[in-house]
C-alpha cells in the first residue's frame, strides 16, 4: 500500500526564481500546502500560476492545528510544507511538524524531502574560506543570552554562521568587539545582506571595518542579515 506524502519544500529566499523544477510539480500535486504566512506563500503560487488550498502552520500553532494536519494526511491527502523564506527546518518550525508526523504516522505517511535554498549555503558558496567544517548556531538572541551566545561563537574552532536582525546588528558588533578584546582575539566577518534580492551584498572584513562599513550609511541596516564570524 502506498504511503500519504508530507513533502518538505525548500522555497526561495528572495528571488522568486530560485525555486527547484521538482518543487513546483510537487506544489501543483499536492493536496493542501501548509505555510507560515499564506500571504506570502500566495505571493509565490501567484507567480508560478498555482491554485491550491492553503493552511497556516508556524511555531505557535496550537494543539488543534496540529492534529487537523494529521487529520488531513490520514485521510489520503498529500501535504506539503513550507515556510516563509528557505529550507524549512533550518530555524523555522519544520523540524516540529517532522517530528510529530514521523512518530505518530509513520505507518501510513512517507515524508519527503524537497531540497532548495538556504541563507546558510547561499553566503556559504561566495565566502571564499575554508568551509571543510563550520558551526552553525541560528538565530542571536535578541537580549538575554546575546553574551553567552557570541562568546561561543569566538571560542569556536570553525567559522560560525549566524542569522542576525538589522535593528541589533551594529549592537552585536559592538558586543563582538568587547569580547574578542577582552581575550585577545581577532575575529574577521563575512556578512550577507538581503541575499538574492535587489540589495544584495556581501560585506568582507574584520570587525571595525565592518562596523564602519554599516555606520557609514544607515540605510544599508535593512532587511535580513547572515553572518560568518572566523
Amino acid at each position: 500500500m502506498e504511503k500519504n506524502k508530507l513533502y518538505i519544500v525548500g522555497t526561495p529566499i528572495g528571488n522568486l526564481g530560485d525555486i527547484t523544477l521538482r518543487a513546483l510539480e510537487t506544489l501543483k500535486e499536492v493536496d493542501l500546502i501548509l505555510c507560515e504566512d499564506t500571504r506570502v506563500t500566495s505571493k509565490l503560487l501567484t507567480r508560478y500560476e498555482i491554485s491550491k488550498p492553503l493552511m497556516s502552520y508556524h511555531q505557535q500553532s496550537k494543539d488543534k492545528k496540529v492534529d487537523k494536519v494529521l487529520d488531513v494526511l490520514k485521510d489520503d491527502k498529500n501535504v506539503a510544507f513550507v515556510t516563509d523564506a528557505g529550507t524549512p527546518g533550518i530555524s523555522d518550525p519544520g523540524n516540529e511538524l517532522v517530528e510529530i508526523v514521523a512518530n505518530k504516522l509513520s505507518d501510513v505517511v512517507e515524508i519527503v524531502p524537497i531540497p532548495g535554498v538556504s541563507a546558510v549555503t547561499t553566503l556559504a558558496s561566495v565566502a571564499g574560506i575554508d568551509l571543510t567544517k563550520f558551526v552553525f548556531l541560528g538565530f542571536i538572541p535578541n537580549k538575554k543570552g546575546r553574551q553567552t551566545f557570541l562568546k561561543q561563537a569566538i571560542n569556536a574552532c570553525f567559522p560560525v554562521f549566524y542569522y542576525d536582525s538589522p535593528y541589533r546588528f551594529l549592537k552585536n558588533i559592538k558586543l563582538c568587539k568587547e569580547l574578542c578584546l577582552e581575550q585577545g582575539i581577532a575575529k574577521r566577518m563575512i556578512v550577507g545582506r538581503e541575499l538574492t534580492k535587489m540589495f544584495e551584498e556581501v560585506v568582507r572584513g574584520d570587525l571595525n571595518e565592518i562596523e564602519e562599513y554599516f555606520e557609514q550609511g544607515n540605510k544599508r541596516i535593512k532587511g535580513e542579515f547572515v553572518v560568518i564570524l572566523y
